[in-house]
């Protein structure tokens, strides 16, 4: 049995361990779960812990309460800026995923994209591509992501063209943003489409019926006023946060809403 289960044993059995006599060869423990799991907190908290249990050596083991040690578990996110205007979410995506130690961006930038990103931000490519851990050509459907067994957490479009929203609508996979896109609802993984157009035409609305039927989310970037933003960055930093939210990364741009704040009545 396995040097480290056989000296747990010993601990509470009368038995003595001794080394094989003839070489082994060494094995590997793995976890499995399911992909509607992959972004659960409780679960990842589980699958955290277990890995924790496994890489303790025994001796280390006890009824005494120890500091949990931490084992980051990367996890990779899409992100896809097309050809709306908005540029700004995506890049602002990008700026507070940057931060976000456990996890690695993969980023994809249509031409329309770029264009808009210059016009709205006047920043160039080397700038937003350096936010990412690994850029895709947009042209390149042999890519990593193109393919289901590339685990993911989800894919972001920020902003989300209504060409590209067809696409995905129609299964068009003519592109990598696309094909990424049909990968991540074949796989039941999370789609975000921060879609950007007004007003809209029965087209567009019918596509974005197409794909919340398919299992993704349609997340137009309409500002919310509630929490009294003093700035256009505000506006933008609470429905980053938001996205954030659907895709199961922590984050401090949109707090939850705890209530309203309880008027003072007159002469109190």
């Amino acid at each position: 049995m396995p040097a480290k289960l056989a000296q747990a044993a010993a601990e509470s059995l009368p038995v003595q361990c001794g080394p094989v006599p003839v070489e082994l060869p060494g094995f590997a423990i793995h976890q499995y779960w399911h992909p509607r799991a992959h972004t659960d907190a409780a679960v990842r908290w589980l699958r955290e812990r277990i890995a924790e249990r496994i890489a303790e050596p025994p001796a280390a083991r006890g009824r005494r309460r120890r500091t949990p040690r931490s084992f980051p578990m990367t996890r990779r996110l899409i992100v896809a800026l097309t050809g709306a205007s908005g540029a700004v979410y995506g890049v602002r995506l990008l700026q507070v995923l940057r931060t976000v130690p456990d996890v690695e961006v993969h980023l994809m930038v249509t031409p329309a994209g770029w264009m808009n990103v210059e016009q709205e931000l006047g920043i160039g490519r080397p700038q937003v591509e350096a936010l990412a851990h690994v850029v895709h050509a947009v042209k390149d459907v042999g890519a990593s992501v193109a393919s289901g067994s590339f685990t993911t957490e989800g894919m972001i479009v920020a902003p989300c063209s209504m060409r590209t929203l067809a696409a995905i609508a129609h299964g068009l996979s003519d592109n990598l943003v696309a094909r990424a896109a049909d990968v991540v609802l074949k796989e039941r993984r999370r789609l975000v489409l921060m879609v950007r157009e007004t007003p809209l035409n029965l087209a567009h609305l019918r596509n974005m019926v197409a794909v919340t039927e398919m299992g993704g989310v349609v997340f137009p970037p309409v500002p919310a006023f509630y929490n009294r933003p003093a700035s256009v960055d505000e506006l933008v930093d609470h429905t980053v946060g938001r996205v954030l939210d659907m895709v199961g990364v922590r984050q401090t741009l949109a707090p939850e809403w705890q209530g309203m704040t309880p008027r003072p009545t007159a002469g109190a």
